[in-house]
């Protein structure tokens, strides 16, 4: 398996060339169906167009041709982390303070493992405050978290309007 810390030296800097952040890299799958994903975002709009995806697509894949970090046979697949996006580093639970959110961790916290509720913003020492539906204002610290994301609601929708509605004249709808 590929270390995630030399893909990351291998690919932020391409990243950043383009004027873009890195969000997430994750390799999954297996066999065939293996796939290292890569999330980044424009950080004036924290969203890529299928223009800038394409762009760091093409970029990636001659820079891992190169290099060949990974031994087994993989797809690549570049994209913006979306509305319901996930939460990876530190100030992204700044960013995203006064939004809901699920977060899983690797120890319990409280007694508790996964969490649902209000994101706070960050203390002093790394924690993420954070006030669960069940269990009230916690904090959690950063370096135990194992997976956070965004949850879909109306005021995150409202709060991630699209880059762009050009062209949305143009579909046609039935009706």
């Amino acid at each position: 398996m590929a270390d995630i810390a030399a893909l990351t030296a291998l690919i932020e800097p391409e990243v950043k060339a383009l004027g873009f952040d890195l969000v997430r890299i994750k390799l999954f799958g297996s066999g065939d169906e293996r796939t290292l994903q890569i999330m980044a975002e424009r950080p004036e709009t924290k969203q890529l167009v299928i223009e800038d995806c394409a762009a760091l697509s093409r970029r990636l894949s001659d820079v891992m041709d190169e290099a060949d970090p990974i031994e087994e046979a993989y797809r690549l697949e570049v994209s913006s982390p979306g509305i319901d996006r996930p939460l990876t580093r530190l100030h992204d639970f700044v960013e995203w303070g006064g939004f809901e959110a699920r977060i899983t961790v690797t120890e319990a916290v409280e007694g508790r493992k996964t969490f649902k509720g209000m994101l706070g913003g960050v203390d002093d020492s790394d924690g993420v405050l954070f006030t669960d539906t069940k269990a009230g204002a916690v904090v959690i610290p950063f370096a135990l978290i194992d997976g956070a994301k965004l949850v879909l609601t109306d005021a995150l929708i409202s709060a991630t309007m699209p880059l762009s509605s050009e062209g949305a004249d143009d579909i046609e709808t039935e009706g």
